[in-house]
């Protein structure tokens, strides 16, 4: 395996920039994750590393050997598609051999590479099946299969899980997690779901508009996200964000009827935001609700999703809509009006688009 580095990568269709000065690295072994939204470049990312795409500018090395001037043949990269793509003439076994067939490697190998591999995604049993013959998550094994037989420097992967159903997406996750652990490969997975990521990943890359967000582990980027955008995008209900400004005398945040004391959070210089604009992050699950004395505004229960483990509840404050994560057993009522506050520890500010503390 190796290690990949991406140096102020920039592709341009015409006078549409699709990817703007991206830059990050891959360790050896290590399994990075780019999420984002469609749209956002990371397939055409993917694609100028497996030199599908040629680079508008910047340079991309495997193992401090630079491949963006090398034909995709000559990189020594596996691509796992997101259609399995798939011979559909072809045995398991013929679709995973193909490959080494063509770098006229003996049979005996051949054979042996196969047949390893079928062991590790435990898909022996279907190796003289057509494709056809295959549910969805066995044709993913093989695709997977049929890369893990190659033996490359490094694993691309494109939304490979995007075409399986709720449950068998859940089950793959793992088996994908599981197999990294036991080939310890590099990997460049990308993907728009950020449970897969938040699963999968030791480092996460957050694209938007054609440039990295933020680059970390899952929790830090959970925890600590740098914008409003991935403070909405990562984290399953989204982020409650609210925008308002902060009171020229002291640390109050105030919009619409909301009010919250941000003393605690902008312990350093909150004199410096005085007057500002400010957006203010709330979790659900950090939404809490409140006696009369700590309460940071009242709002009414429009809808609950009873989800069985828990509940999600759809408040409306004023012209404000808010979602709380509550616990199953806790009762509350459509209509009912509830007071709501939070920790202050729990909050994520941001000024200018960017996080402030």
């Amino acid at each position: 395996m190796a290690k990949l580095a991406v140096r102020n990568l920039t592709k341009t269709f015409g006078a549409n920039a699709v990817l703007r000065e991206i830059s990050f690295e891959v360790a050896d072994g290590e399994f990075c994750v780019l999420l984002g939204p469609s749209g956002c470049g990371k397939t055409t990312l993917l694609r100028l590393v497996a030199g599908l795409e040629e680079a508008s500018g910047g340079m991309i090395s495997l193992d401090g050997q630079r491949i963006d001037d090398l034909p995709p043949q000559k990189r020594d990269v596996a691509f796992v598609f997101q259609s399995y793509a798939l011979y559909p003439h072809m045995s398991v076994y013929e679709n995973m051999a193909f490959s080494l067939r063509l770098r006229r490697l003996p049979e005996d190998g051949i054979r042996q590479r196969v047949r390893e591999a079928a062991r590790l995604l435990e898909i022996e049993g279907q190796l003289e099946q057509k494709p056809q013959e295959l549910s969805g998550g066995q044709r993913q094994r093989v695709a997977v299969g049929r890369a893990i037989v190659r033996q490359p420097k490094i694993f691309l992967f494109d939304e490979p899980l995007s075409n399986l159903d709720a449950s068998l997406r859940a089950s793959m996750r793992v088996e994908l997690a599981r197999l990294h652990r036991r080939l310890r490969a590099t990997i460049l997975y990308i993907t728009h779901d950020q449970a897969e990521a938040m699963t999968l990943g030791e480092k996460i890359i957050v694209l938007h508009e054609g440039k990295i967000q933020q680059l970390g582990s899952s929790s830090a980027i959970y925890r600590r996200p740098a914008n409003p955008f991935v403070g909405r995008f990562v984290g399953s209900p989204q982020m409650n964000l609210i925008e308002g400004r902060l009171d020229e005398k002291r640390a109050v945040f105030r919009s619409g009827g909301l009010e919250i004391d941000l003393s605690e959070a902008l312990s350093e210089g909150w004199e410096g935001y005085a007057g500002k604009a400010l957006t203010v992050g709330i979790r659900p699950e950090d939404l809490l609700f409140a006696g009369r004395d700590d309460a940071w505004a009242q709002a009414e229960v429009e809808i609950i999703e009873d989800l069985g483990s828990d509940r999600f509840v759809h408040l409306r404050c004023g012209e404000m809509e808010l979602l709380a994560r509550i616990p199953a057993h806790m009762a509350v009522n459509r209509g009912e009006v509830i007071r709501l506050t939070g920790k202050p520890s729990r909050l994520h500010l941001f000024h200018q688009g960017k996080r402030v503390q």
